[in-house]
């Protein structure tokens, strides 16, 4: 029939696939474009606002189930809810409860951006989980700490953007460092430490044409009193974002098990954290990150 279009099940213009997650191009005109997304179970992604002030975005959840916050109380949206964001003023983080499938309608383009995104990281992430697959499980966790005290103190659009890559992919530079290094079930000689001390650098070396994500990269292992590497920078001379990765970084390495030691709890952790507040971490964070952590109900 004149005028209308069919495609079958399956059918795609275009597609890009991660490990966590799937975009499909469904249909592209003038600008406008429909998408199918899949997410995978614990996985964040964000609402940004639009480049222009007129754009429209509307989601229509296919299946499972996924978690957000509106004025600070967090809400679950279900499989057959929908929403839709115009002139949005602050980004919206997610986080999918179950395994997740949207359907995306979007009034500029946003496939061709995306898709060179998730190829970019897919390679990166791949580089890391052959050498260590816990490495990848804790920058998971510490990107959505990362991101939840960054959205809590209000960071912008391209600071958050930036975090929110170089949360993900802090530890990269470990694909340098030997599997007999990583898994080490005694303490570190100072010769195998002085290797584990290169890989900040050795990441920030891996995304050097990201200047605002290899920064943050390289300086994560800094602390306030200039006892951290590489360069013992000090206070003010660090920047922001990647003292926040640090305290995700270091609170969920306390709260896991490692060869060489058992978890402790998020209580332990968090005095731990408290100890060293102004002396190695940031204050304004480690508070922020407590006050999330008591609102999630993981301490008291």
């Amino acid at each position: 029939m004149e005028g209308l279009h069919i495609f079958k099940k399956g059918s795609y213009i275009n597609k890009v696939k991660q490990e966590s997650a799937e975009l499909s191009l469904l249909l592209k005109n003038e600008g406008t474009e429909i998408l199918f997304q899949s997410i995978v179970k614990d996985r964040m992604f964000y609402i940004y606002p639009g480049e222009k002030r007129d754009s429209f975005e509307f989601y229509y959840i296919i299946k499972g189930e996924v978690l957000f916050e509106e004025n600070n109380e967090s809400k679950v949206l279900k499989e057959k809810d929908y929403f839709y964001v115009q002139d949005l003023k602050k980004p919206i983080f997610f986080k999918a409860l179950t395994d997740l499938e949207l359907l995306w309608f979007i009034t500029e383009p946003a496939f061709d951006d995306l898709s060179d995104e998730i190829e970019k990281w897919t390679s990166m992430v791949q580089k890391v989980e052959q050498k260590d697959r816990y490495t990848y499980n804790h920058s998971m966790r510490v990107q959505e700490y990362s991101i939840k005290i960054a959205k809590e103190m209000g960071l912008d659009k391209k600071r958050l953007e930036n975090l929110y890559v170089a949360s993900l992919l802090h530890d990269i530079g470990k694909i340098n460092v030997g599997t007999d290094i990583l898994n080490k079930p005694d303490k570190l000689t100072d010769e195998e430490f002085s290797i584990i001390k290169k890989h900040p650098a050795d990441g920030a070396d891996i995304l050097k044409h990201q200047k605002g994500v290899s920064d943050i990269i390289l300086q994560h292992h800094e602390k306030l009193d200039g006892s951290g590497y590489p360069f013992g920078l000090k206070s003010e001379e660090i920047l922001l974002e990647s003292k926040i990765v640090t305290v995700s970084d270091t609170y969920d390495a306390m709260t896991q098990d490692r060869v060489y030691r058992s978890a402790l709890s998020a209580a332990e952790a968090v005095r731990e954290l408290k100890k060293w507040s102004g002396i190695h971490f940031d204050q304004e964070i480690v508070n922020t990150f407590i006050s999330l952590l008591k609102k999630e109900g993981k301490i008291d």
